[in-house]
């Protein structure tokens, strides 16, 4: 079988390569977990890009079939905690991090993007979190607190609940990404070109940068209710249900 998640090193340079590409590079369970690894021990490199194979897709947030066997609050509790680990980990990498998006960049894809320091986009690249349209479920604070770093709280609101994704342009203009490039290629170019540029500068003040941000970001009370009431919501079965079915949800707001 294909490795899904592939990780070369290259000239000094990491590349973390999302490698679903008939999903649109939606991860599992697994590619999460081996994500966390490399992010906390990348090995002899001064730099990560992380990009998703193929032509759809940055990564499409988690596969909805990870979800078929939630049942309680716990199971929900512990599938946040395990985002919030995994995303920990990219902020908490002790090398500067690139995400290099192409095409769809949602849920789990754009919260890994959001946790990386730098990002760039090409011009096909759609950002969002279609949650409100799709399943149902909900973003733990750790999550929205670093949105709302990166792009404010009414940017957040209004892609949560439009449940629209944003265009490379609006995401640049939002603050989201730094430069959107004409095409994949040109992408990968740029990419590569400021992972050398970063792996050039003094490794300790970035560290150093990254976790005082980091820091002066994090003091979040618990939202264990606010993640128990989403999840165990018949809203949410209904959610996981109809995206796995094609076909439109039937929300009753319980």
């Amino acid at each position: 079988m294909t490795e899904e998640l592939l990780y070369d090193i290259r000239d000094g340079i990491g590349h973390v390569t999302f490698n679903r590409p008939q999903a649109r590079n939606a991860l599992t369970f697994p590619m999460y977990e081996r994500l966390a690894e490399i992010a906390a021990a990348p090995g002899e490199v001064r730099a990560l890009i992380l990009t998703g194979a193929g032509d759809k897709a940055f990564a499409a947030g988690t596969d909805i079939n990870q979800f078929r066997a939630f049942r309680t609050g716990e199971d929900a509790l512990a599938y946040e905690a395990r985002i919030d680990r995994v995303v920990g980990s990219i902020e908490r990498c002790p090398v500067p991090t690139i995400a290099a998006v192409a095409g769809a960049c949602t849920g789990g894809g754009a919260a890994i993007a959001a946790a990386c320091d730098l990002r760039i986009a090409a011009a096909d690249a759609r950002f969002g979190f279609p949650i409100a349209r799709t399943l149902g479920n909900c973003l733990s604070m750790a999550n929205l607190a670093r949105l709302s770093a990166l792009i404010g709280p009414a940017r957040v609101i209004e892609m949560i609940f439009t449940a629209r994704l944003f265009s490379a342009t609006e995401a640049l203009s939002a603050g989201l990404v730094t430069e959107v490039l004409a095409d994949r290629p040109a992408l990968e170019g740029r990419a590569l070109e400021l992972a050398r540029l970063v792996a050039g500068h003094a490794p300790l003040t970035m560290r150093v940068t990254k976790e005082a941000l980091r820091r002066m970001r994090d003091s979040l009370p618990p939202d264990e209710d606010l993640i128990r009431l989403a999840y165990t919501s018949q809203d949410f079965r209904e959610g996981m249900d109809a995206f796995l079915t094609k076909r439109q949800p039937n929300w009753t707001g319980r």
